[in-house]
């Protein structure tokens, strides 16, 4: 979605919008932590994000990376800076290649700044001086796919301060195709608001982002004003000098400060604010919260499907997906990243393609062994491992090796029955409870256009041992309405599942739609994740040394327990799927497993996970 389509938006529904900044960080944990912090302040809400191209563009190619990862995996709609710095026709061109191709739509051209080693600014190429040479190279060669922004300066540049001259400049960039502006920062909004009137008097209509940048400590704040050369009102500094030497305090007033001050440019008409985060999360949080902008839970944030939308080139109209990724969406977009359609949400056969291969990047555990240690402790029981499980659904941990996030509130409703099956041992790695008839707009539960309404069917995945799957089959045959699909991590799949082909778990109903199904259960798709999901456990497995309990303990549950998925397709029988497994527990939580190897190298068998002669040859077979 182009940027000014978002501004119209905004104006149209009379909701102000925004948007945030980031820069490349200098090293691979840095860029982690970025990635991290994205995906935490995805659920802020911004319209898009932009990434910077890095002082002197030392950071073009992992500007790109940013780019396609923030597109592909997060789902953000991602606007790329993109300047004339060291760049010649050719890198142009590679960086808006790369750009096309992860699906970004929006290009913030830039002259850039110097490089670090030059004190002046200089042109690699002759036919790459201004900022307007990217806005009219851009628009010839792409046309219409990119939205494309430029700079604007209501306080001048550091070696321009000559106001009717960068006016001038912007008019031209405006008439080559730039179709928005995005300002840099500043405090003095009668000044913005006086600028823009000038802008608007060239004939400039096009939409203006004023760029706010929060305040997070009073030695940062000062140093940025006077880096931008921005003038700071007098009523900023009275109201920070007595608390600058406490950063807390700092916090508290500047958010006070800075939301003022937005809501002032929004009462001018203004109906989108850009937030340079400087990579951080909480002044922009604080100020995001004074303005009453972030979602809760009576003003839930809107998706238009129960999963994030993958933004990557070719994959936007993408609306199903299997539900075995719940908890790992990042891991689904990279294994099928090579897909060239994919199944459709209409009622019917949409089998699968090949998933990718276990071993790309990004599909197996995350961390390193000493910190997955640390956080998951040195588990020596089933018992052990049953505790954290039920300290991940009591939100006293979050993650697992099959979560990548902390649990949802959606699952509030059958917290004590998963807390309930994880005490005996019944490892819930996930789920979903029923819905029947919930509105689009329902906080918890919904997604879709307004005035539709959305169901669930109950759904449990999980890892039991050979002997208790016995005792689930034969109360699975006496529930007509359930369907199952199970296997070891080298048995054949078992199920009793009346087809191959796909079974809505999830879908909604919306006025002038066809029904929308999103997630579904299908044997192919679950046949792909049983090797995901047995490889992340033996990735945990492996974080502890060989011949400690905790690797024979976690190889043992690997090697012998079965993963289930089962659906209640009676979505209007909430608590059935739980009752199934009452009075059902695994033996020996409380016994420590021999690591004792036999003659040929395998360990024995873990406590409660002995097979009888039926299971043994069904993992076998």
């Amino acid at each position: 979605m182009h940027v000014h389509e978002m501004v119209a938006e905004a104006e149209k529904t009379g909701q102000p919008s925004f948007s945030f900044e980031y820069f490349p960080p200098k090293t691979a944990q840095g860029v982690q932590n970025l990635y991290d912090r994205m995906e935490r302040m995805y659920d802020f809400g911004p319209k898009f994000i932009d990434i910077t191209w890095g002082a002197g563009g030392t950071t073009a190619d992992l500007t790109g990376e940013i780019v396609t990862q923030a597109q592909t995996y997060f789902g953000l709609e991602t606007c790329m800076h993109l300047t004339c710095t060291d760049m010649g026709e050719t890198k142009v061109n590679d960086a808006l290649s790369r750009a096309y191709k992860s699906g970004c739509t929006n290009i913030l051209a830039l002259r850039g700044d110097p490089p670090r080693n030059k004190e002046k600014w200089s042109a690699t190429d002759e036919n790459f001086r201004y900022a307007r040479d990217l806005v009219s190279h851009i628009r010839q060669k792409y046309g219409s796919h990119f939205d494309i922004g430029v700079a604007g300066y209501p306080e001048g540049t550091d070696d321009n301060k000559d106001e009717e001259q960068l006016l001038d400049h912007l008019k031209q960039k405006v008439d080559l195709g730039a179709s928005f502006i995005v300002t840099q920062m500043f405090y003095d909004v009668d000044n913005f608001i006086r600028w823009v009137g000038k802008v608007r008097d060239r004939g400039i209509n096009i939409p203006i982002l004023p760029g706010i940048m929060p305040i997070a400590t009073y030695a940062s704040f000062m140093r940025r004003a006077k880096h931008m050369q921005c003038g700071i009102p007098d009523h900023f500094i009275s109201a920070l000098e007595s608390v600058k030497n406490d950063d807390a305090a700092v916090r508290e007033v500047g958010k006070v400060l800075v939301a003022d001050m937005c809501r002032k440019i929004i009462a001018a008409g203004i109906p989108h604010l850009h937030f340079y985060t400087m990579n951080l999360a909480q002044a922009t949080r604080l100020v995001l919260e004074e303005l009453n902008w972030m979602p809760t839970t009576t003003r839930p944030r809107k998706h238009a499907l129960p999963w994030k939308q993958s933004l990557g080139l070719g994959r936007r109209a993408e609306d199903v997906r299997p539900i075995f990724w719940r908890n790992r969406g990042k891991s689904y977009v990279a294994r099928t990243q090579d897909w060239d359609e994919f199944p459709n949400g209409r009622w019917g056969d949409s089998r699968s393609p090949a998933f990718g291969e276990l071993d790309a990047y990004g599909i197996g555990l995350t961390g390193t062994n000493e910190s997955n240690r640390k956080k998951w402790g040195e588990p020596k029981s089933v018992k052990d491992v049953a505790d954290l499980f039920v300290r991940y659904i009591e939100q006293d941990l979050d993650s697992l090796p099959w979560s990548e996030a902390p649990l949802t509130s959606e699952a509030e409703s059958i917290k004590q029955d998963l807390i309930d099956m994880n005490k005996r041992g019944l490892l819930t790695i996930n789920s979903q409870p029923a819905v029947n008839g919930a509105k689009s707009s329902d906080p918890v539960h919904g997604w879709g256009p307004s005035n539709g309404y959305v169901y669930q069917k109950a759904y449990v995945e999980l890892l039991v041992p050979p002997a208790l799957f016995e005792k689930v089959l034969p109360r699975l045959h006496n529930h007509p309405d359930m369907s199952y699909y199970a296997v070891t991590m080298t048995g054949e799949l078992k199920s009793n599942a009346p087809s191959e082909g796909p079974n809505a778990v999830t879908w909604g109903v919306f006025p002038g739609k066809e029904i929308v199904q999103p997630t579904i259960v299908e044997s192919i798709s679950f046949l792909a994740w049983k090797d995901e999901a047995f490889r992340l456990g033996l990735d945990w497995s492996h974080c502890h040394d060989a011949d400690t309990p905790s690797r024979a303990l976690i190889e043992g549950m690997m090697n012998d327990w079965y993963l289930i998925n089962i659906v209640n397709n009676d979505f209007h029988s909430p608590r059935a799927i739980f009752e199934l497994f009452e009075g059902l527990s695994v033996d020996g939580l409380e016994e420590v497993p021999t690591i004792e190897a036999t003659a040929n190298g395998v360990h024995q068998p873990v406590p409660g996970t002995e097979t009888n002669g039926a299971a043994a040859v069904a993992a076998t077979a």
